[in-house]
């Protein structure tokens, strides 16, 4: 038997190493960890990005001397190259994203953006059909405003906010709902329309196109990096977490 670590009095052993891992629930991380180095493992830096980078490390980790370099490289086990590794580790693994999915992102981006564009909406929610109606019409015939009726009648949190909602995506409220809003032209009231549990009375009052900005090229390099991830876990078979699904999600009515 190869004796890799020993703590105490008590010595590890290779065979016994991913028993105890996975029971302490190390498992999914250390894999992912794993699959991310293989993948980065081309990847470079020049090295003023490492000096850079190293320096940074240094500051976060309160590295001010040779003395404390030594005790934290002795702390973690680690060699001065490890470290450097580790340093540039987030620079590498955002260089690998951008030469992956950077050519790709603008036909993403459209795919996309049916559930990137926000709203802002006005919501009244009921259960009973004849209040429904009836509200309807004093908003379609201007006897009283939609955020009093929604202050008084809406049976949802937007009571609160006179009735009004968002900004959101158009991902976040129920499909039906997402659907009529998309199709809405500021200022279009919909007559009580049923969703889920719901009799809904909405308003679109404003629609904004998601834009591809450097925020949004971002979060999309961070999306397609975790769905690569997570299928990249998941052809490990039982080694791998089980991600929870978008589709596992509740959809509300409104956030």
């Amino acid at each position: 038997m190869t004796v890799v670590l020993k703590v105490g009095d008590r010595s590890i052993e290779a065979e016994e190493l991913l028993s105890l891992l996975a029971g302490y629930q190390m498992l999914p991380q250390f894999l992912q960890e794993l699959l991310i180095e293989q993948a980065i493992a081309s990847i470079t830096c020049t090295d003023e990005e490492k000096t850079a980078a190293c320096e940074q490390f240094y500051a976060q980790n309160q590295i001010n001397s040779d003395e404390a370099l030594g005790a934290w490289l002795g702390r973690y086990g680690m060699t001065q190259p490890q470290l450097e590794a580790l340093a540039t580790r987030g620079l590498r693994v955002e260089k690998f994203k951008q030469a992956t999915w950077g050519p790709k992102l603008e036909s993403y981006f459209l795919t996309r953006k049916g559930q990137l564009d926000r709203v802002i909406y006005s919501l009244i929610r009921t259960q009973d059909l004849g209040i429904a109606q009836e509200l309807y019409f004093r908003v379609l015939e201007g006897e009283q405003s939609f955020a009093e009726l929604a202050r008084d009648y809406s049976q949802g949190p937007e009571a609160q906010t006179d009735g009004m909602i968002g900004p959101v995506e158009l991902s976040v409220p129920h499909p039906t709902l997402a659907q009529m809003l998309s199709v809405s032209q500021p200022g279009q009231l919909w007559a009580p329309t049923r969703v889920g549990e719901w009799l809904v009375i909405v308003r679109l009052e404003k629609f904004i196109p998601a834009q591809l900005d450097d925020p949004m090229r971002r979060r999309l390099l961070n999306e397609c990096f975790t769905t690569w991830l997570q299928e990249q876990l998941s052809q490990l078979g039982s080694l791998s977490p089980n991600p929870t699904s978008p589709s596992d999600n509740a959809t509300p009515v409104a956030s």
